[in-house]
């Protein structure tokens, strides 16, 4: 007998909890896109506060699209100046000190992504193909130990 699996959707629970998901900013994107094409009110709100309060600039942009696709009258948030994290440098510091003296900077890539995904990949998608320029800035002006 053979017999075929059917894919389910996944349910809006379960896209919401995807578009929430603080370590993966192209998962939300992913999810965010679901939800567009849901066009319901409960998608709609989700993707309204999305766009308002990610932390990464591609996501709510991701959302802005969907809302207006489902034919919503919204208008694109500006991006977020400054830290995308509170205290940023002091992250980085403690990850830099973690490491033996003379490490290198892909170590320190490395140790970030392991301690602090939400960080490492939040600045990643906010900073996109300029992501590893701007962490060895950080990482070359910051103290050895």
């Amino acid at each position: 007998m053979n017999e075929e699996f059917v894919e389910l959707a996944p349910t809006v629970d379960e896209l919401k909890k995807a578009a929430n998901g603080a370590a993966n900013w192209e998962e939300r994107v992913r999810a965010v896109e679901e939800l567009g094409k849901l066009n319901d009110k409960q998608a709609i709100g989700i993707l309204t506060r999305i766009m308002a309060n990610d932390s990464v600039y591609k996501v709510q942009e991701a959302a802005f699209h969907a809302l207006k696709e489902c034919g919503e009258d919204v208008e694109l948030p500006q991006r977020k100046a400054g830290e995308l994290f509170k205290g940023v440098n002091k992250i980085l510091l403690r990850v830099k000190k973690s490491l033996p003296v003379g490490h290198t900077f892909e170590e320190f890539k490395e140790k970030l992504k392991k301690m602090r995904v939400d960080v490492y990949n939040t600045y990643e998608g906010d900073k996109g193909a300029d992501f590893d320029k701007w962490l060895e800035g950080i990482w070359a002006s910051t103290p050895k130990k």
